[in-house]
């Protein structure tokens, strides 16, 4: 579920616990949570609704001035509308992970242990590595530059560049990515192996 910057600034300082979205079956879950660029929400319910259900108070709650407003921004096709009960959760968990470079020899082993397992569970083969190091070698490159260098589309890069990011290795910057702290003493541990 994409949420722009400003809806999420508002539901972190609490002036908004609803989200209205159309979908074709439900995109979150009521007691999941959902990483966003600013940091965690909490699903706190997701129901279907109709449109006379809607109320001025949801609106409300949604950041907007009326139902009316409300509406008009919900797209016009034939999906169903979902109302999204959220709240802040927290910081997202990965900065203070990938700021972590202060690893010792077992926490560096688990680590390369996890990649390893990617590896094998993928038909692509050992791919972990030959990632980290080019987005080490080619900081700040679109993500689409980087995908073509190696046969692939964007839309099968980036899930896998992804998995990397839940373990703290990489960043995502404006265009492409970078190895963090802690991805930088992974990869230079992985060259030494």
């Amino acid at each position: 579920m994409l949420i722009k910057n400003k809806i999420l600034d508002e539901i972190r300082a609490g002036n908004i616990s609803l989200i209205f979205r159309r979908w074709k079956r439900a995109g979150v879950k009521a007691g999941g949570t959902q990483m966003t660029q600013r940091g965690v929400l909490g699903i706190d319910s997701v129901a279907v609704v109709t449109e006379k259900q809607i109320t001025e108070k949801d609106a409300k709650a949604a950041g907007f001035a009326s139902r009316k407003h409300l509406l008009a921004d919900l797209y016009d096709r034939d999906e169903d509308i979902y109302r999204i009960g959220v709240h802040w959760v927290g910081e997202d968990p990965r900065k203070a992970l990938r700021s972590n470079d202060k690893l010792s020899a077992n926490e560096i082993d688990e680590i390369i242990e996890k990649l390893k397992k990617l590896d094998q569970n993928c038909q692509r083969g050992n791919w972990t590595q030959l990632y980290l190091q080019m987005i080490h070698d080619q900081p700040n490159t679109h993500a689409q530059i980087l995908a073509e260098s190696i046969g692939l589309s964007n839309l099968t890069f980036k899930p896998w560049v992804r998995k990397l990011k839940a373990l703290g290795l990489t960043e995502s910057l404006r265009p492409g990515y970078r190895l963090s702290p802690r991805g930088l003493t992974v990869l230079a541990a992985m060259r030494r192996k």
